[in-house]
């Protein structure tokens, strides 16, 4: 090459830099002597830490304390990309194949989530436990991290799941004591503001505002894990016995109100809880209302009884089966002639307690059903509770004051029914019940949120002495509920067997079967109910539920130390 050409070359190559000098020069002219405001704002942004402290979620236990631990926080990871990463490095296919053989996740569905260029975020999976992550992903995938989040685990799975509740993936209580006390539970978030390196590592020494979060309080439940466990245990082979679409009970501490088991059937794993459907979401015991059936004849006998209508001697004749009233037929599953009251209880007699409501009369029984707690919700500590049906008098038909006392055109929750028998039990009173003993937060600080309450006394002690007597009854030889005896023990209760309200009518095919009751008679300490629907074939509360009530029983009174009643009516005056 000529000298000349030589020199065109270095002159070009000259200029080209000098034009490169110069625009660098008048670039960083610019930026330094600018005003430049959006730009430093952003700056600004990168370099400073603003975020929340999330507090922990306090845990629930059993009333035997922290040691019987139902639900608490656990650590986990968030998996995470930077899908913009991903594209930038060409490696969108094998990060694909690793992170979907990794994680179990869909092949097509991590594809669409990585392939985004413009994206800085994406999650691969939530909610891994960190003994399931491989740290070799870190040098091996671009753009990745891990996120340190806790969620909520309910170590025995579907165990107490009505009573206990969820939190959803936002770490909301959703349900049951998680939703109830979810704002004592959840706690306080703290707050950080600070300044960040160029690693964007927080500078403790430039950090400008800290407010520590405050740990949620620990929930003390009146439930006895152990009781629970009798009660869930009875209720399933119930269910599967008799081939039931569904199954649910209480046990109650009489005195008290206090909840000492409460499970609905079917149920689902509180860890899984997105998988569950609304109808195993649902705690029938206190949101689910069925017509009660002849376990209601027990609140019309004591209101009669209270009013001073009859007394347990008076003699009731049953039409031998078949009464006419107001032109419509009223049936006995067995025909009886002439019934004193407290055999009218026994052999529960439709007829018999039907005209007792007559001579009662509307306007009492509607007063007694009210104090009893019918048609209004029982007031428990746990969301969802239903209020039942207990239609205004003014809208009753002719015929109501021989249906209502005997369990048809009036529905309850379970909870009801046994709050009016444990009324019964109670010389009267009629307790609410409640399932959250005490609250309290990690600085000691502690909160009761349940004590016995009285809410109505519908009868004298007297009259509910007389109406243990003849619970009592009902599960000697001959009565009802014979099946519900307890040996050692004296029982009192009564069986329930409803025809399930249809267009028109009454199925003829779909029962409710149920027992309620309390034990032991003479000096009553825990109260039970089971109810189970549609069993099949055998549906009668007698057959179905008191078995099912015995077993739960038996358990209980023994777990608990209660003294035996060796004699055949253990009566406390």
């Amino acid at each position: 090459m000529s000298d000349r050409g030589i020199k065109v070359r270095l002159l070009a190559g000259a200029m080209v830099l000098a034009v490169a000098m110069t625009g660098l020069g008048a670039r960083l002219a610019f930026l330094h002597l600018g005003d430049h405001k959006e730009l430093r704002e952003r700056a600004e942004v990168r370099r400073t830490l603003a975020q929340e402290i999330l507090a922990g979620r306090g845990s629930i236990h059993d009333r035997n304390g922290g040691k019987n631990i139902l639900a608490l926080n656990l650590s986990v990871k968030d998996v995470c990309v930077d899908p913009s990463v991903i594209v930038r490095s060409n490696a969108v296919v094998t990060t694909v194949s690793r992170l979907a053989e990794s994680f179990d996740v869909p092949t097509d569905e991590l594809f669409l989530r990585l392939n985004r260029p413009r994206r800085r975020f994406a999650y691969v999976k939530r909610f891994v436990p960190e003994g399931e992550l491989d740290e070799s992903l870190r040098d091996e995938v671009p753009g990745i991290f891990f996120r340190d989040v806790t969620i909520r685990y309910y170590p025995h799975r579907a165990f107490m799941c009505h009573l206990l509740g969820f939190v959803n993936h936002e770490g909301i209580g959703s349900s049951g004591i998680e939703l109830a006390l979810d704002r004592h539970l959840r706690g306080r978030p703290g707050f950080v503001e600070s300044r960040l390196n160029a690693l964007r590592q927080e500078l403790p020494s430039k950090r400008v505002r800290y407010e520590a979060a405050h740990q949620g309080g620990d929930v003390g439940l009146t439930v006895d894990q152990n009781v629970q466990y009798a009660l869930e245990k009875a209720l399933d082979s119930a269910a599967a016995e008799h081939s039931a679409k569904g199954a649910w009970g209480i046990v109650q501490r009489i005195r008290t109100g206090e909840i000492l088991a409460m499970a609905s059937r079917p149920c689902f794993d509180l860890n899984e809880f997105p998988r569950a459907g609304d109808d195993q979401k649902l705690n029938r015991a206190i949101g689910y209302v069925y017509e009660p059936g002849s376990t209601f004849k027990a609140v019309t006998i004591a209101a009669a009884l209270n009013e001073g209508c009859v007394t347990p001697e008076t003699v009731i004749y049953c039409e031998n089966g078949a009464w006419s009233y107001k032109g419509r037929i009223l049936r006995d599953y067995h025909s009886y002639g002439n019934l004193t009251v407290a055999d009218v209880v026994k052999k529960s007699s439709n007829i018999g307690t039907a005209k007792i409501a007559v001579m009662l009369g509307e306007r009492k029984l509607e007063r007694y059903l009210k104090m009893f707690g019918i048609g209004r919700a029982a007031g428990m500590d746990l969301p969802g509770e239903e209020n039942g049906i207990l239609h205004p008098r003014s809208e009753w038909s002719g015929i109501s004051i021989t249906r209502i006392p005997i369990g048809q055109g009036v529905a309850v929750t379970a909870l009801q029914m046994l709050s009016a028998y444990s009324a019964i039990a109670n010389d009267g009173f009629l307790m609410r019940p409640y399932v959250i003993a005490n609250l309290t937060y990690r600085n000691g600080r502690r909160v009761t949120k349940g004590e016995p309450e009285v809410v109505s006394r519908p009868i004298s002690a007297g009259t509910a002495a007389t109406m243990r007597r003849l619970l009592a009854r009902v599960t000697e030889k001959g009565g009802t509920g014979w099946r519900a005896q307890v040996s050692g023990y004296s029982v009192a209760g009564k069986t329930g067997t409803a025809q399930k309200p249809i267009p028109g009518g009454y199925s003829s095919t779909q029962h409710v079967a149920s027992f309620v009751g309390f034990l032991p008679a003479g000096d009553p300490e825990v109260a039970v109910i089971v109810v189970v629907d549609e069993p099949q074939p055998i549906h009668t509360g007698g057959r179905v539920a008191a078995p099912a009530f015995a077993q739960i029983a038996d358990h209980v009174v023994r777990y608990l130390g209660i003294r035996p009643t060796h004699d055949k009516i253990a009566m406390k005056e």
